[in-house]
């Protein structure tokens, strides 16, 4: 069980991870946001096409793992940085796959392109 500062702590502690990347390993830093770190971003309206309310789902889940991903790179700037110019540059699946992983979501992900 998770004490109430264990949780705070999380949004001050580096997290250094990994994954794979067509057979090589790719590693990133990131920190989880309090609620006043979070990017401010409008709201998605219900009205908009599903493909356009999905890239903008989309987009808001990339600027929060950017967020994440810079806040560490502050706060640990020796560590395995990725900067903002290179996470707009990344192949698109490995962003995902960062994502992903940051947002603890991998195994859902990947349970989704199985058979």
């Amino acid at each position: 069980i998770w004490s109430m500062d264990e949780l705070v702590a999380l949004t001050d502690e580096v997290q250094i991870d990994e994954v794979v990347f067509r057979e090589g390993i790719v590693e990133f830093q990131f920190c989880e946001l309090t609620e006043s770190e979070e990017p401010k971003l409008l709201a998605v309206s219900e009205d908009l096409p599903e493909e356009e309310k999905m890239g903008m789902y989309q987009e808001i889940g990339s600027q929060r793992v950017l967020k994440m991903i810079q806040k560490a790179n502050k706060k640990n700037p020796e560590g395995p940085v990725i900067t903002a110019e290179h996470w707009g540059l990344l192949p698109t699946t490995l962003r995902y796959t960062i994502a992903n992983k940051i947002l603890g979501v991998e195994e859902l992900a990947q349970s989704s392109f199985r058979d």
